[in-house]
């Protein structure tokens, strides 16, 4: 899990934006951390957001942008029928298999960005009013993506807070076998 984002190779900015958007994931990844399934879905404030529905969530809007881009539907389509298990686990999903489920798009988000001929190829989004009615190009979906990484990964600090104490740093310090203070 990404801690310190290193400063890209001289014209890699595939590699930065790549690198800024896996540090993000490393923030919401390094918050499950010691947790059981049970303590990660718990709801510790007013909000209903848990650590596991976090972890499905950003999992599937990283896929959902990146297939839109790729020109085919997101693995799970979401619609006002079923947008609260975009928040929560269901039935046979545990943080381990979103997890597991979050690294193949992460390969998948790689994989698609590394391989365009460039980061101002442009594709249309569907006519949904949260999104843009211009096409976006591929820079603008990394940076989005980041974004929505930055934001989730403060929501899942302030979570798992709250949840038993632990701040960044000391999950940090844990993921790497130190202690903290």
């Amino acid at each position: 899990m990404v801690t310190h984002v290193n400063a890209e190779a001289p014209g890699d900015e595939r590699g930065a934006l790549l690198a800024f958007l896996d540090a993000e994931r490393g923030g919401i990844r390094r918050a499950l951390l010691g947790l059981t399934d049970e303590q990660a879905a718990s709801k510790p404030s007013a909000s209903e957001l848990s650590l596991s529905g976090l972890l499905k969530h950003v999992a599937e809007v990283e896929d959902g942008w990146i297939s839109r881009a790729k020109g085919v539907a997101p693995a799970v389509e979401r619609t006002e029928a079923n947008w609260d298990e975009c928040f929560r686990l269901v039935e046979g999903e545990s943080v381990e298999s979103v997890l597991a489920y979050w690294g193949q798009v992460a390969r998948r988000t790689e994989e698609f960005v590394r391989s365009r001929p460039t980061l101002d190829e442009t594709f249309a989004l569907p006519d949904e009013p949260w999104f843009p009615k211009e096409d976006v190009s591929t820079r603008w979906v990394l940076l989005r993506l980041i974004s929505e990484m930055a934001r989730h990964s403060g929501h899942a600090d302030i979570i798992r807070e709250t949840l038993d104490g632990k701040t960044a740093f000391e999950l940090v310090a844990l993921e790497r076998g130190e202690s903290w203070g």
